[in-house]
């Protein structure tokens, strides 16, 4: 009986770009294994559906997304004269592809509260060793690129740099389902002005203005998305959650949860356990927002009054008040509150700071993005642009947020 061939030439019909093409048959293969196919089920702004209806979009579109970006941008910088070979073609789309596959489930809250000290990014480097190691060492060159260990630095800076296709997605894509027009951009016209000078990525001078829309759209995003007040309060609530979930089983106390999410919560886990130890990345594989949010679910009814109050207020959306300002908070003033907190919900004092907590928010500035004029010239876009507000957006900016109970007037 003749053995029947697969057809790894696929196209998805993306919501935000038409039809996407997979190119190649490897990238085929690393799309259908099933760490990738986690990504469907990991949201790509975590809660911000709270706060927008429509943000249900997943890390596993975007990263199609920013591999469908990426073809486009090896294309233009071919055609203008860019020696890229199909090895390095090929590695750049990869790493792109895979650049998020370590992400935990709800965007940052794993990484902050049930395991210490760990990134996604150095999860997503351990999982593409692994899958490395799966795929006969096909993703070395792949693996050189996204730790910009590679010759060529402009393809790094492709995939994580001043002007990347990660964010040149994202915010397109966040705009599209968030419906929040101010982060549109231009994305064609922003890949159609590319080039390499000096092994650095640059903007042509013709698409100066594009460039300064693609930095204003960024800023908005962050303020009216990103850092959302309500999407902060959101996510610290459900790292609360975690902590708490995490402190309980950690002293023995019967918790529902999903065996690789019970693996989580009762062991402590460093980097070195996820880099040598297959059971932590195979746990951890396993792992998407329906872990997390199916316990809540249940939470909700548990007998600890720190936990269920916690998990009420995210599964109900009864989430807690939050004030920001540009200063810190007044010592006295958070005190104030914190002891009427205390005394209102009956709470011990290692129980007060998961009802009552304040930090900080932070904007990082764009990073420098080079404009190419005709005399060969690379000016910085804060100098070149005739925008008076291009530097000050490109600035650091913090914002100062304090969340307690609705309750506490």
């Amino acid at each position: 009986m003749r053995e029947l061939k697969v057809n790894k030439r696929k196209i998805f019909n993306d919501p935000v770009y038409g039809f996407v093409t997979v190119p190649t048959e490897l990238i085929f293969d690393l799309i259908e294994h099933q760490c990738f196919q986690r990504l469907r089920r990991i949201k790509q702004l975590g809660l911000t559906h709270l706060v927008y209806p429509g943000a249900l979009h997943t890390r596993f579109q975007h990263s199609l997304g920013a591999m469908h970006l990426m073809v486009r941008a090896i294309n233009e910088l071919r055609f203008k004269g860019q020696d890229i070979t199909e090895d390095e073609a090929l590695g750049v789309c990869i790493s792109i592809l895979l650049h998020d596959i370590g992400h935990g489930p709800y965007s940052h809250a794993l990484e902050h509260s049930i395991v210490d000290g760990i990134s996604h990014e150095q999860i997503s480097g351990i999982f593409v060793n692994k899958l490395n190691k799966s795929f006969d060492g096909k993703l070395d060159l792949a693996l050189e690129i996204l730790n910009g260990n590679y010759k060529k630095k402009f393809l790094h800076n492709l995939v994580s740099g001043q002007f990347d296709m990660d964010r040149l997605d994202y915010l397109k894509r966040d705009s599209f389902f968030t419906g929040v027009s101010e982060g549109i951009v231009n994305y064609e016209r922003l890949l159609s002005m590319i080039n390499v000078v000096d092994d650095e990525l640059v903007i042509e001078a013709k698409g100066i203005y594009s460039a300064e829309k693609f930095i204003t759209a960024r800023r908005l995003m962050y303020w009216q998305v990103y850092l959302h007040k309500t999407v902060v309060v959101a996510e610290y609530t459900i790292m609360k959650v975690l902590k708490r979930a995490k402190q309980l089983r950690l002293q023995g106390v019967d918790l529902f949860a999903t065996p690789g999410f019970d693996f989580f919560l009762r062991n402590k886990i460093t980097i070195n356990e996820f880099k040598n130890s297959n059971q932590v990345i195979e746990n951890f594989s396993t792992l998407d927002d329906f872990d997390i949010f199916t316990s809540m679910k249940v939470w909700t009814t548990h007998p600890d009054p720190v936990l269920s109050y916690l998990s009420k207020s995210i599964v109900n959306r009864r989430l807690m008040r939050i004030e920001m300002q540009n200063e810190p908070f007044d010592y006295d003033y958070v005190e104030n509150i914190r002891n009427r907190t205390k005394l209102m919900l009956k709470l011990n004092e290692d129980e007060i700071d998961y009802f009552v907590f304040n930090d900080l928010t932070y904007k990082p500035g764009t990073d420098k993005i080079g404009i190419l004029y005709k005399n060969g010239q690379v000016v910085d876009i804060a100098e070149a642009s005739d925008q008076l507000n291009i530097s000050l957006l490109l600035k650091p900016t913090t914002k100062y947020f304090l969340c307690y109970p609705k309750e506490i007037n």
